[in-house]
């Protein structure tokens, strides 16, 4: 490719070293219909005649078939699948494969093709993160009558719903979507026709280049079009985020699954048992996806650390982005399908959760809010049931076992209806709030995340399917 200007060739050491191949043969789609592409806009602009268009992508549309069909692989003789496929043509075309590169570079070329394959893979994140989120409102919309303890500091703090604790998942989740949709715009950018790095003097189009591959606009600078990786470090964010929410439910799937919680047991699908402890089911899935956060995490310090200290433009060590990507999302896609499936097929034990407020003391705050009605300021309120609970403790009782006389010691303004302050699900449905865990705030909440997830699905089709 190069030959002209060199007298010997690189050592083998240094050969296997440079080779890309191994990782960016998953590109040969994108490689050929940008070629393809190329090759079309050289027609029209005239820089190939009508007959070398059409023979070129005549040519590479063998070349498809025959790697779809697999009767020809890219092989490891080739330095990356751009060599590979340029060899393949020559086979085919001769000479004239030659002019299929006139006013570009692999610089553009590669830039290009890696943002077409992230843009095909989000598609796939989002129709599985679409597929997520739904289940997780299905089951919010099973639960909004279960209530289970809600915890700070992993201590139980006051009473909400197994629906809303599942929504709080979902809005994460929703959020991850967004960022997915809006990294897409600022991804939708096409380098092809920036060459190495200065433009090129040839009449190429880039505006049709831009349009035949689904892009919205040529990228504005021809330097930066071939530099810019940072839709790779964003989209490897993204992901690490989403690794991230998906480790918080699995760690609590791993929690709520152990016999001192009980509120969910995974299934067969999803555990694993033991080899030496016969009654051992084990949330190996769900630790997995909690393990496997921490690679989603290093790969965006990888691909954070290769970049800092780049000069433009161009750099050989941009090569070494595609494993950190490609290892992402071979992580993530099936973190979040697996996800899906676990709580699609989870079994939940509402009475263990519902057992599980039983004295202990989460309704406190409700007790507090009573006597704040009765026109007790709060921080005073706050050091009466303090003094509630505290006397429960020492006397061995809960806030279930008090009575009207106990609780008038404390305070002359309880009155009987202080009792059922204590219900949890009193406490429960009082927090009607926006927001709140109440059964119909998060009816609305349900309701509302339907409407965002609208607005994001529609905008990724204008992303995914621009034509």
């Amino acid at each position: 490719m190069w030959g002209g200007r060199f007298e010997g060739k690189l050592s083998p050491e240094a050969e296997a070293y440079s080779f890309s191949l191994q990782h960016d043969q998953r590109l040969w789609k994108q490689e050929l219909h940008a070629c393809a592409a190329h090759a079309r806009m050289m027609g029209i602009t005239g820089m190939l005649s009508t007959h070398e268009a059409n023979r070129i992508i005549d040519a590479l549309l063998e070349i498809h078939d025959e790697i779809d069909a697999e009767e020809w692989h890219p092989s490891g003789a080739y330095e990356d699948i751009h060599t590979a496929i340029e060899a393949r043509l020559y086979e085919k075309i001769g000479a004239l494969a030659g002019k299929l590169h006139t006013g570009r570079s692999r610089n553009d070329l590669v830039a290009t093709e890696t943002r077409m394959w992230v843009r095909e893979r989000t598609g796939d994140l989002a129709r599985a993160l679409l597929r997520l989120c739904e289940q997780l409102m299905e089951l919010a919309q099973q639960h909004l009558e279960t209530p289970m303890p809600g915890l700070t500091h992993q201590q139980h703090a006051q009473p909400v719903t197994l629906a809303q604790h599942l929504m709080a998942h979902c809005w994460a989740f929703i959020r991850d979507l967004s960022r997915l949709a809006h990294a897409g715009d600022r991804m939708n950018l096409c380098p092809l026709g920036a060459g190495a790095l200065s433009g090129t003097s040839f009449p190429i189009d880039r505006e049709l280049l831009a349009a035949e591959l689904g892009f919205a606009m040529p990228a504005p600078n021809s330097m930066d079009a071939v530099a810019d990786r940072d839709f790779v470090a964003e989209y490897l964010f993204v992901c690490a985020l989403l690794m991230v929410h998906l480790s918080r439910l699995a760690q609590e799937l791993i929690l709520w699954s152990a016999p001192e919680y009980g509120y969910v047991e995974l299934s067969d699908e999803h555990t694993t048992g033991s080899s030496i402890m016969p009654q051992k089911k084990n949330p190996d899935i769900a630790e997995l996806i909690r393990g496997r956060s921490a690679l989603a995490i290093g790969n965006l310090m990888g691909m954070l650390a290769l970049l800092k200290g780049l000069p433009l433009t161009y750099n050989r060590d941009l090569q070494d982005d595609k494993p950190l990507l490609f290892a992402t999302l071979d992580t993530v896609i099936p973190s979040v399908i697996l996800m899906r499936q676990m709580l699609e097929k989870a079994r939940w034990d509402t009475e263990r959760m519902r057992a599980a407020l039983q004295g202990d003391f989460s309704t406190a705050t409700e007790l507090a809010d009573y006597l704040v009605r009765k026109g007790v300021p709060f921080r005073e309120a706050h050091g009466i049931v303090g003094g509630v609970v505290r006397e429960c403790l020492q006397q061995g009782i809960t806030l279930e076992d008090l009575t009207l006389e106990m609780l008038q010691r404390h305070h002359p303004r309880f009155e009987a209806d202080a009792l059922e302050a204590i219900d949890p699900m009193h406490a429960i449905r009082a927090r009607t709030i926006q927001g709140g865990t109440a059964p119909e705030a998060v009816q609305q909440q349900i309701e509302q995340a339907k409407q965002w997830l609208g607005v994001i699905e529609h905008q990724l089709n204008e992303l995914l399917n621009p034509n």
